[in-house]
């Protein structure tokens, strides 16, 4: 359910940076009263959540310039937030979250306090948030008037505690094995790969795994909204951030003022997160198509057919070569998926894509290496494809029991690839680890309407190829008096960082003014992509 995939995520079986020993916090706290071992596992964990808040809020964020390798530019300030690994053992093991923020652009009068974002994954930084306010971003100029914007890593992610599962080196090699089976050896290779990449997570995080879930990151962002001074959060999420958000609006309902979630994940019990995950193969044929049907009716641009059948059979022509010779020595098959599930994901990714595209079929196959092969150079520092895909990994084999019987894996992804076949495989072969998986695996909770949940905002397109419409529909039974505004016809994945003045218009009044329609709301959509 990743918002902003790396390249490597299905070229390989691969995660991210060191496991970083974490601090513990020495003898500021007393110890725990007697009788908190009689509690149930969700007690301890909802009353650890209230202990570290606490401890947050009176220890505050330092805030500091940003170290220079962040890539955040002044006034954009960085700072240390301290979580339990373990919120069971709350007076344990400590585990530091890098955290940043610029403040708000208007008045004193006029700020309402901190926005946090999530952008997606798992696996994603929401550290490059405040830039959004260095690099004047016209559609948040807005609300960067009334709130600082925060952003963070969360745990296990680049600044956070990063965790790993392979090399960063092995996990950018190219090419890899092409994801689409051509027999039985060919899926035991991919059980192999899989169950490989389940033990190195073991090997190299394995005291993290059992708790990077996204309730613990839910309480995490509980201690942040401690920590910067805030009684209540407003929070914007997108991709995966939509289930964070849920889980936290479930958790900690009384502690929200305002919450938007963008393009949402389904977050029934049964859909997290095996059923989840085929669910997409669906959506993304369904918008794979509908890019080649744009692609078709501009073939004056592209030349590469003038039916979706045409640009299907030159897909496949690209798709053979590249698996008899890969192009440039290192685009095979598995590259070239990564590289072009852009296109369904973000409608900015179609006239790149496409351009691509067309030059290799005009003669010009650097384009293509230039834009599918793996950044070798991303296996510095903590934040890399391999943290990214580690993180991505660990929260979903952990937040859910996954299937164990390779049978069923075989037997559902075999009966989805005959009609869905751009992503079905690749999809499988990312999510294989979790059958094999280690480290415990809970139950995911039961996002509801509790006592002081406020009034949501819920943004969706009716053709997103990550987050099918349906997990929109989902939440916004669950969460009573919420507001579902549907962008009809369109299908990219990020619907409030796109102009469409009718959810732009609405996004600003529900954050500045606490304003929502009486009824749900129904938008045309944004612009088609133009060659």
């Amino acid at each position: 359910m990743r918002d902003n995939r790396p390249k490597s995520r299905l070229l390989a079986l691969g995660s991210a940076g060191a496991l970083v020993t974490a601090t513990l916090i020495a003898g500021v706290v007393s110890a725990p009263t007697a009788g908190a071992a009689g509690r149930t596992a969700p007690d301890r964990e909802a009353k650890g959540a209230e202990i570290a808040a606490a401890r947050a809020a009176k220890a505050g964020v330092k805030w500091h310039d940003c170290p220079d390798d962040w890539g955040l530019e002044k006034p954009i300030q960085c700072g240390w937030v301290s979580v339990p690994l373990d919120y069971a053992h709350p007076y344990g093991k400590q585990i530091k979250l890098a955290v940043d923020r610029i403040g708000n652009t208007g008045t004193k009068k006029e700020r309402q306090g901190a926005l946090i974002y999530n952008p997606g994954g798992p696996g994603g930084s929401g550290l490059r948030f405040p830039r959004r306010v260095t690099t004047k971003n016209a559609l948040w100029a807005n609300v960067a008037k009334a709130y600082d914007f925060v952003g963070f890593d969360p745990r296990g992610v680049g600044h956070s505690t990063p965790i790993s599962c392979v090399d960063p080196q092995e996990f950018v090699k190219a090419p890899k094995m092409d994801p689409v089976p051509d027999s039985q050896a060919d899926k035991t290779a991919q059980r192999k790969l899989a169950r490989a990449y389940a033990d190195g997570c073991a090997k190299r995080s394995g005291a993290m795994l059992p708790h990077m879930t996204t309730p613990n990151t839910a309480r995490d962002l509980d201690v942040i909204r401690a920590a910067l001074g805030e009684k209540k959060l407003n929070y914007l999420g997108v991709s995966y951030g939509t289930y964070l958000g849920a889980v936290y609006g479930t958790l900690f309902p009384g502690h929200l003022r305002r919450m938007i979630v963008d393009s949402v994940v389904d977050p029934s019990r049964e859909k997290i997160w095996y059923q989840a995950n085929l669910d997409q193969d669906v959506a993304f044929e369904r918008r794979w198509k509908d890019w080649q049907n744009w692609v078709a009716a501009n073939d004056a641009a592209f030349h590469l057919g003038t039916t979706r059948a045409a640009v299907q059979a030159k897909w496949l022509e690209l798709r053979a070569a590249a698996k008899k010779h890969p192009i440039g020595g290192v685009v095979g098959p598995a590259e070239l998926i990564s590289f072009f599930q852009g296109a369904p994901y973000y409608d900015s990714s179609w006239v790149p894509v496409a351009t691509v595209f067309s030059k290799y079929f005009a003669g010009d196959t650097q384009a293509l290496v230039d834009a599918a092969a793996p950044d070798l150079s991303d296996t510095a520092g903590n934040i890399s494809a391999e943290n990214s895909n580690a993180v991505y990994t660990a929260v979903e084999c952990a937040d859910a029991k996954w299937p164990t019987s390779w049978r069923k894996w075989d037997r559902d992804n075999t009966r989805l690839n005959k009609d869905y076949p751009f992503l079905t495989w690749a999809n499988a072969w990312m999510n294989l680890p979790c059958a094999t998986w280690s480290a415990k695996q809970h139950t995911p909770v039961d996002v509801t309407t509790h006592k002081g949940l406020p009034k949501v905002l819920i943004v969706q397109s009716t053709r997103d190829a990550a987050t099918p419409y349906d997990g929109a529909v989902e939440l916004h039974k669950r969460f009573k008096g919420s507001r579902l505004i549907t962008e009809k016809n369109a299908g990219s994945h990020g619907v409030t960082g796109l102009v469409n003045p009718c959810i732009n218009q609405r996004v600003d009044a529900y954050l500045l003014d606490g304003t929502l329609d009486g009824k749900d709301v129904t938008c045309a959509p944004h612009a088609t992509p133009k060659p």
